[in-house]
Parts: structure tokens; sequence; C-alpha cells
């Protein structure tokens, strides 16, 4: 149900404001597991919960306004300017680098090689499930988008861009602790989002200097907020040895033992 309402709100919403409110869901999770679970938020992990607040207010008050494109089309409109297509290229020459040249040698001792994939792939995937988003709201206003390529094109690449996310992002857990793949794959992740969907949409046009310059600030609260709580997060004590006791003895030798054949 969270992930319907999330896509649903990038057809309403731009991707500038939308991607970092996803820090909220990491206050709630914090707050559960608190009240739930019986993990105890430390104080530092307070401070970078209100953080995440008061970053997620500014961003919200100096939130650009959406323009909904009137047809896929104009979406593919925006995805051939030249400005995204450099974006683009590069993107999937980054990818293509660390697969085949960085993984080999770096994947298992630097946990930039797996996160680095699935940003650079989540920001392409953003952009395109905004687009089949925006296709299935003009469809069911009436003017339908199935008919049109573009529709199935960015359906597509919707779809490879979120399996080889999945696919990275497990190798990452499998591979690195949790609490630090999630806040660094979150600050990577929205960064890159909210670039490609400002080249893209042109989230920032029409806006003033101060308004940019408010969201950057609210974005970098958030992102701190975010570090703060997973950094300060309190860790579970290891569990012990199987099979270990307190008052354990090593057996003794059989030809210690008292008897008839203690000398054997």
């Amino acid at each position: 149900m969270g992930e319907i309402a999330n896509f649903v709100a990038y057809i309403y919403a731009p991707a500038v404001l939308v991607t970092p409110l996803g820090a909220l869901s990491i206050i709630v999770s914090a707050c559960l597991a608190h009240f739930l679970l019986n993990e105890r938020i430390q104080k530092m992990g307070i401070v970078g919960c209100v953080s995440c607040i008061v970053g997620s207010v500014v961003i919200v008050i100096h939130a650009p306004q959406e323009h909904t494109p009137s047809s896929v089309q104009d979406i593919w409109t925006l995805a051939t300017q030249p400005a995204f297509l450099v974006y683009v290229v590069a993107t999937l020459s980054a990818v293509l680098a660390l697969v085949l040249h960085f993984e080999p040698h770096y994947g298992q001792t630097n946990i930039l090689v797996y996160l680095g994939i699935c940003s650079l792939m989540g920001s392409l995937t953003v952009v395109s499930i905004k687009a089949i988003g925006i296709a299935i709201k003009l469809t069911l206003d009436g003017m339908s988008q199935i008919a049109y390529p573009q529709t199935w094109f960015f359906l597509t690449v919707a779809v490879i861009c979120v399996i080889t996310q999945l696919i990275y992002l497990n190798k990452a857990l499998d591979t690195f602790n949790a609490t630090l793949v999630s806040p660094v794959y979150y600050v990577m992740f929205t960064t890159l989002t909210i670039i490609a969907s400002v080249i893209m949409f042109k989230d920032w046009s029409g806006q003033n200097a101060g308004s940019i310059a408010s969201e950057i600030c609210g974005f970098i609260t958030v992102l701190s907020g975010t570090i703060i709580l997973h950094v300060t997060r309190e860790q579970e004590p290891p569990p012990p040895p199987v099979g270990t006791c307190r008052t354990h003895h090593p057996p003794s030798p059989f030809w210690q033992g008292k008897g008839r054949n203690s000398k054997l």
C-alpha cells in the first residue's frame, strides 16, 4: 500500500518533493521499533528524527509546482532533449564500468560499487515510473495512452531498472552491514533522482534562487538527519556461541581415571 501511494505521489508531485520525503518512513520505522520491538532510540537518534522533520517541512514549503504533460509524446519530448540524453549516456556508461570493471575487483570491499549501480539505475527508474503514472492518469481521464509505443518503452525501462536495482541491492545487503547500506543508499539514490528529475522535467524552472537554495538546504538537513539516525542506532549484542556453558570443564583422559586399569 505504501509503494502504491508513493507511485501515485509521483503522478501529482515533482520528484524533487516526493523523493526526499521518503525519509519520513525512516522516522515511522524508528518509532514503531521503539514501541513494538523495544528498541531504544538514543538522544542523537531523536536529533536525527527532528532534523528529518524540519528538512521535510522546508522542502514542502518551497516545493515547485508540478507541470503535468498532456500526453506521453510530451514526456518523450522531455526524455529526448539533449541534456537528459547526456545524463542517460553518462549513467549507463558509469553502470557498465561499475559492473564490468569495478565489481569483480572491488565489489566485496567497497560499498559504493553496488550502491552506485543501484542509485544510478534508480534515478532512471523514478523518471520512467513517473512517465508510466502520468500515462495511466491520462488514460483514466479518457485520453488513452496505451496505443503509443512510448508508453511501453517507459514500462520496459522501468522493469529492467527495477530488476537491476533488486539484484545489486541484495548483493550489497549480503556483503555489508544493513546499518551502513541504508543511509548511503538513501543519500546516493535521492541525490541522483533529484538530478535526473530536474534535468528531464525541469522542476526548478520558474523558481527563484531563494526557493531553490531553501530546497537544497532542506534536502541536506534530511540527509543529515537520516545519517545521524542510522549511525546512532543501538546495536544488538551478539548471541552467545552455541553449546557454551559457564561451568564447562574438559573431560579427563581415560588413562587418568582411578581403578584397577588406571595404569593402562
